[in-house]
C-alpha cells in the first residue's frame, strides 16, 4: 500500500509538533483521515467556545450568591484569554496518536493497568471529572458503536499497531480525554469544569456520528474493508445557520423542511391559526389566475433592498407589507407576470409585522428606544423567513438578541443623553451591523449577541459593584439611624423637663451625644462602654444641679476630677471640635466654682475661716475645691472671681424640652405620616414588590423616572431605589410609595421576555379572533 511521510498541516498544529517525536509513515488514506477529522473537530470546538460565554453568563445571571456568580464570570474570562491554547493543545492531541499507529511502545503500562491501583489516590474533584467522562464515553458508544466499531477495525488493517474503541485516537474516549487535558490550564473550579464538559458534549460529541460516517466512507473509498457495512449516520437537529444557508439554496426552500418535527409542529400550529382568521379578521390575499409565487431567495432579494433603502428613522408611516406589495407590483410589470410572495412566506411577514406591532405598543420599551429596535423588523424578517426555528427555539441567537437588548434597556430613562449614552450607542451600532451586513447567513447575529452580551455583562458588574454600595451605605445610615433614636430615648429620658444650666444641655446635646452615638454603634446600648457613657452623663447632670445635703459637697469633691476626665476623654475620642471643647470645659470651671461657693456660703463661720486658704479672692472657694478642679485639668483659677451675684447668673438655666437628633444635611420637616388600613389594596401592591423589581415614577405629565428597587432596610422601614447604574435615585417609606400607588403614579413593568411575551400575545390574539 502507498505510503507517505508527509504530514499535512492544519493551523500550524503539526508544524508544532515536537521535531523528537516519532513520526511513523502512515498511508495517504490515514493522513487525509486524519486531516479531514481535525478540521471537523475544530468547527465543533470554535462553536463550543462561541456559546460558552452566553452559557457561563446565564449560569451567572442565575447563580445565588456572589461567590458563585464570580466564579462563573472568571470563568468566562479565563475561558476567553486560554481559548486558542485549549484549541491548539486539543488539537495536538488528536494528531500524536496517529504519528504511533505504526510503532509499537514498549514498556508504557496501559491507562487500565494504571487507573485500578491509583484510584484510591484520585481526588473528589478529579472522581467527578472521571465520572463526568465516562457518561460521556457511555452516551457515544451507547449511539454511535457500530461507527466506531467499524472505523476501529479498518483502522487495524492498515497499521501494525493493535487498537481497540478506547485507544482509537478518534473514539469518544481518546478524545473527552484529550480535552480534559487541554483544559487542565484552566483554573476553575469543579461545578464550571463540568459544566464546560457539558458544553463538550453538546457541541463535539453530539456530532461525532457524522464524523464517523465520513471516516468510514473515507476508508471504503481507499478499499479499506468495503465489505463492512454502516449503518447511516442519524441527522442531528441544525445548528443555526446551517438550516438557514439550505433554505437559502433552495429555491422555494420557504416550507422550512428542514426543521426537525417539534420545530414544524410549532410552525404548522401558527399557520393554522393563521388560516383561521384569514378573510375574517384578516384580509385573504387576492391573487390572480396566472400569479407566480417568488421563491424564498428571490424574498430575501427583496427585504435586502428594502433593508438597504430602509429610512434612517422609523416612521410610524411605515409599512413593511405595503413597501413589499410595491416592488412586488415593479417585478411584474418588468416580467410581465403576476409576482406574489408565496403562502408560507406571506405567512412568516404576518406573524413577524404582528410580534413588531405587540413591541412597538409595548410600555415596558422606552419610547425613544422603540425607534431603534423598529429598524430590526426587515432583519428578523429575514431570519425567521430562512430558519422557522426563530418562532419556536428560545436559544434563537436573533430571538436572544432582540430580548438582551429589550432588557437591557428597561432601566434606560427618557432623560437620558442619547449622545452620549453608551447602551444607547451599542443598540444602535447593533442595529446599523445588521442594517448593512446581514443578507442571507444568520451567524452574524450569533456575533452581535456574543458581543452584546459581553458588553452588558460588563455594564451590569459595575452597576452591581455600585448598588452593593448604595446597599451597604443604606444600611449602615440605618444603623446609625438606630443609634440615633437609642440616644435621643437616653438624652430625653434623663433631661426631658429638667431645670438645668444652658450649657450642660448644650454639651449633652451638641457633643455628648457623638460620644454616645460612636459607643452604641461599636459596643452596642448593652455593653459596659455604653454603661460608662451614660454615666458620665448622669454625673453631670447631678453635677449642675443645686443640692443642699452637706454629704453633696463631699460628694461633688470626688466627683470633679473623674467627671471632667472623662468628659475629655470622650470628647476627644468622638474627634470633637477642640476649640467648642476648651469652650465647654471653661463655663462648666465656673458652673462648678459656683457650686463650691454656695455650699461655701451654707457653711457656719467658724468653718469658713480657715489660715490655708490664701486671701485676696473676691468671692474664695476652700482649698479641697481648688484642687479637685486643678486636678481635673482645669485652667489655673482666676485671681479674683465676679461678685455671688454675676456668678449665679452666668449659669443661664432653662427648663428642658424634648431633644430630637438631627442627620448630618437632616431636616427636620417631615413628611406627614398618613394611616391606612393592613388590607389596603395600595398596601398589598407594595407589599408584591420585590428587591430587583424595577417601576416606572410619573414625576409629573412629562418626566418619568425608571428606576429598580435595591434593597428594603428593615430598620428604617425605607425603600431604596436605583438607576441602571446602581446610583441611587429615590428613597420611600412603605407608606409613602402606598401613596404613590393610590394616585397611580407608579407602574410595575414587565421584564419577562419581549420576544416571549410577544409571541404570547399574537397566539392569543389569534385564538381571540378565532372564537370571535
Amino acid at each position: 500500500m502507498k505510503t507517505d511521510a508527509n504530514v499535512v498541516h492544519l493551523n500550524k498544529v503539526a508544524a508544532e509538533q515536537s521535531p523528537t517525536s516519532p513520526v511513523g509513515r502512515l498511508p495517504v488514506a490515514l493522513i487525509h483521515l486524519r486531516d479531514k477529522a481535525a478540521q471537523r473537530l475544530k468547527q465543533s470546538l470554535q462553536i463550543l467556545f462561541d456559546n460558552a460565554d452566553d452559557t457561563l453568563f446565564e449560569m451567572a445571571d442565575r447563580a445565588t450568591s456572589n461567590a458563585e456568580q464570580n466564579a462563573f464570570f472568571e470563568a468566562m474570562r479565563d475561558l476567553r484569554l486560554k481559548r486558542k491554547n485549549i484549541e491548539r493543545a486539543f488539537l495536538q492531541a488528536v494528531f500524536e496518536p496517529f504519528a504511533t499507529l505504526n510503532q509499537y511502545e514498549i514498556g508504557k503500562p496501559s491507562l487500565d493497568a494504571l487507573s485500578f491501583d491509583s484510584l484510591a489516590l484520585v481526588q473528589h474533584d478529579e472522581l467527578e471529572e472521571s465520572v463526568a467522562l465516562d457518561a460521556m464515553v457511555a452516551k457515544v458508544m451507547s449511539r454511535d458503536s457500530m461507527g466506531v466499531g467499524h472505523l476501529t477495525t479498518r483502522l487495524n488493517a492498515m497499521i501494525s499497531k493493535k487498537l481497540d474503541d478506547k485507544t482509537n485516537p478518534l473514539g469518544p474516549t481518546a478524545l473527552c480525554e484529550a480535552f480534559l487535558e487541554a483544559c487542565s490550564s484552566l483554573g476553575v473550579e469543579i461545578k464550571v469544569k463540568l459544566i464546560i464538559l457539558k458544553l463538550f458534549e453538546k457541541y463535539v460529541l453530539a456530532d461525532l456520528d457524522q464524523l464517523y460516517a465520513e471516516a468510514n466512507q473515507l476508508l471504503v473509498a481507499a478499499g479499506v474493508l468495503p465489505e463492512l457495512k454502516s449503518a447511516p449516520a442519524r441527522r442531528n437537529p441544525e445548528r443555526p445557520g446551517t438550516a438557514a444557508r439550505t433554505a437559502t439554496e433552495q429555491a422555494g426552500g420557504s416550507a422550512g423542511e428542514h426543521a426537525d418535527d417539534g420545530v414544524q409542529e410549532v410552525f404548522v400550529a401558527l399557520q393554522e391559526l393563521l388560516a383561521q382568521v384569514r378573510g375574517s379578521a384578516m384580509p385573504r390575499r387576492e391573487m390572480p389566475d396566472d400569479a407566480l409565487p417568488i421563491t424564498s431567495r428571490d424574498l430575501l432579494r427583496l427585504l435586502s433592498h428594502m433593508q438597504q433603502h430602509a429610512p434612517a428613522q422609523a416612521s410610524d408611516d411605515f409599512d413593511l407589507r405595503e413597501q413589499l406589495e410595491q416592488l412586488l407590483s415593479r417585478a411584474s410589470a418588468r416580467s410581465g407576470k403576476a409576482r406574489v410572495v408565496g403562502e408560507v412566506d406571506e405567512d412568516v411577514i404576518n406573524l413577524v409585522s404582528m410580534l413588531f406591532e405587540f413591541i412597538l405598543d409595548d410600555r415596558t420599551l422606552p419610547d425613544s428606544l422603540k425607534a431603534l429596535i423598529a429598524r430590526l423588523q426587515i432583519p428578523m424578517l429575514k431570519v425567521a423567513v430562512l430558519d422557522k426555528t426563530f418562532f419556536s427555539r428560545g436559544s434563537h441567537p436573533a430571538r436572544r438578541l432582540l430580548n438582551e437588548i429589550a432588557s437591557a434597556a428597561l432601566g434606560w430613562g427618557e432623560q437620558d443623553d442619547t449622545q452620549r449614552d453608551s447602551l444607547y450607542q451599542k443598540i444602535e451600532q447593533v442595529v446599523q451591523r445588521l442594517l448593512n451586513d446581514f443578507v442571507d447567513d444568520p451567524l452574524i447575529f450569533s456575533e452581535l449577541l456574543a458581543d452584546f452580551l459581553a458588553f452588558t455583562g460588563n455594564e451590569r458588574r459595575r452597576s452591581e459593584l455600585l448598588e452593593q454600595r448604595t446597599r451597604d451605605a443604606e444600611e449602615g445610615s440605618a444603623r446609625a439611624e438606630l443609634a440615633r433614636r437609642q440616644v435621643e430615648l437616653a438624652l430625653n429620658e434623663r433631661l426631658l423637663g429638667k431645670r438645668l444650666p444652658e450649657v450642660v444641655v448644650r454639651l449633652l446635646q451638641e457633643a455628648w451625644s457623638k460620644v454616645l452615638m460612636l459607643t452604641c454603634l461599636k459596643h452596642g446600648v448593652d455593653s459596659p462602654e455604653w454603661q460608662s457613657a451614660v454615666a458620665t452623663m448622669d454625673d453631670l447632670v447631678w453635677s449642675a444641679q443645686a443640692h443642699e445635703d452637706p454629704e453633696a459637697r463631699l460628694r461633688l469633691l470626688e466627683l470633679v476630677p473623674g467627671l471632667l476626665k472623662a468628659l475629655r476623654e470622650g470628647m476627644a475620642s468622638a474627634a470633637f471640635d477642640p476649640f467648642s471643647t476648651g469652650e465647654f470645659f471653661s463655663q462648666l470651671e465656673a458652673l462648678h466654682v459656683q457650686a463650691f461657693q454656695r455650699f461655701k456660703r451654707a457653711m457656719p463661720a467658724a468653718e469658713k475661716a480657715r489660715p490655708e486658704e490664701p486671701a485676696g479672692l473676691g468671692l474664695e472657694i476652700d482649698a479641697e475645691a481648688r484642687a479637685a478642679l486643678a486636678e481635673a485639668g482645669a485652667e489655673p483659677l482666676r485671681q479674683e472671681l465676679p461678685p455671688a451675684a454675676e456668678l449665679d447668673g452666668s449659669a443661664m438655666i432653662e427648663v428642658v424640652e424634648e431633644i430630637v437628633l438631627l442627620a448630618p444635611g437632616q431636616t427636620s420637616a417631615s413628611e406627614p405620616e398618613i394611616c391606612l388600613a393592613d388590607d389596603d389594596e395600595a398596601l398589598l401592591q407594595v407589599a408584591n414588590l420585590r428587591v430587583g423589581s424595577w417601576v416606572e415614577f410619573q414625576e409629573d405629565e412629562e418626566h418619568k423616572l425608571r428606576c429598580k428597587l435595591a434593597a428594603v432596610i428593615k430598620p428604617t422601614g425605607k425603600y431604596i431605589f436605583v438607576n441602571r447604574t446602581g446610583m441611587k435615585v429615590l428613597e420611600k417609606t412603605r407608606t409613602g410609595l402606598a401613596v404613590e400607588f393610590r394616585r397611580k403614579a407608579i407602574r410595575l413593568l414587565d421584564d419577562a421576555l419581549l420576544f416571549d411575551r410577544a409571541l404570547e400575545s399574537v397566539i392569543g390574539n389569534l385564538r381571540r379572533l378565532k372564537g370571535a
